[in-house]
């Protein structure tokens, strides 16, 4: 970056009160890969590993007053996009995005927590494809969010290629399916550009420790925007630290435990 000045990426999600995935994994994951990370809470969940207990949506004025905050002063250079439970929050996410003129906007498509409690409002789908995917770089869902959004099953590779032309179509650069959910000895995502489907395939890490691992991946892919990679390059990245961090990932809870998102750290 110009003048030695450090990258700045900004999370507008949810926290997770049990630290592993939503505000609290993003931050962790910007803080990892040496970029400055700011916030905008969204909503407040009581949540462990086991079961999300509790949800308290910020007030829509609030988390505008927050992404207003710290573009109008610090300045971002990439952003995502978590759980935004309803459709007022969606609303106002994306006019202050577009107020505030953020570049490199990656859209994780939050509907469910690990623990299977619905993060996203029926209605609030609608708004999050009609508003925030045409001001995405890159979204960022799973299978089953793909299954909703799309509105098809996906059990092959040719099935996810037919998904990721239709939500490109709904206005995003590029769309990147995340493949864990699918039954294949390798865990593949699978990115679109418009044109063609490229995979990046790493080993399937046997683990019960995934809490956050969505969340991570799109924080990774952030980082390495706001660092200037390319979407292509920057999905590389983020796909080798989260395998690393599923590797290494934390034994802790009685349900499914965090990442380890300072594995590289711990190792040297």
């Amino acid at each position: 970056m110009a003048n030695n000045r450090i990258p700045r990426a900004l999370t507008i999600a949810g926290s997770d009160s049990g630290g592993g995935a939503g505000i609290e994994a993003d931050l962790k994951t910007f803080t990892a890969l040496r970029v400055y990370g700011m916030a905008a809470l969204t909503s407040i969940t009581a949540q462990n590993t086991v079961a999300v207990t509790g949800v308290h949506d910020v007030p829509p004025t609030m988390v505008a007053a927050q992404i207003d905050a710290v573009a109008q002063d610090i300045g971002v250079d990439a952003a995502k996009t978590g759980m935004l439970s309803s459709a007022a929050i969606v609303e106002t996410v994306a006019d202050a995005l577009r107020r505030n003129e953020i570049p490199n906007v990656v859209v994780d498509p939050v509907m469910v927590a690990k623990s299977g409690a619905r993060l996203l409002e029926a209605g609030a789908s609608k708004a999050l494809v009609r508003l925030l995917f045409p001001l995405a770089r890159l979204v960022t869902p799973n299978i089953p969010e793909v299954e909703a959004l799309a509105g098809a099953r996906i059990r092959t590779g040719g099935d996810v290629a037919q998904a990721a032309r239709a939500l490109h179509a709904l206005g995003p650069q590029y769309v990147l399916i995340k493949g864990g959910h699918l039954e294949d000895e390798q865990a593949v995502d699978y990115l679109f550009d418009g044109r063609g489907v490229q995979a990046f395939a790493a080993p399937r890490i046997d683990t019960n420790n995934t809490h956050g691992t969505g969340c991570t991946l799109s924080a990774a892919v952030v980082a390495g925007l706001a660092r200037g990679l390319s979407v292509p390059n920057a999905v590389q990245a983020a796909k080798e630290y989260v395998t690393e961090a599923l590797k290494h990932a934390l034994a802790l809870g009685h349900g499914h435990g965090p990442l380890n998102h300072f594995w590289a750290i711990e190792r040297n």
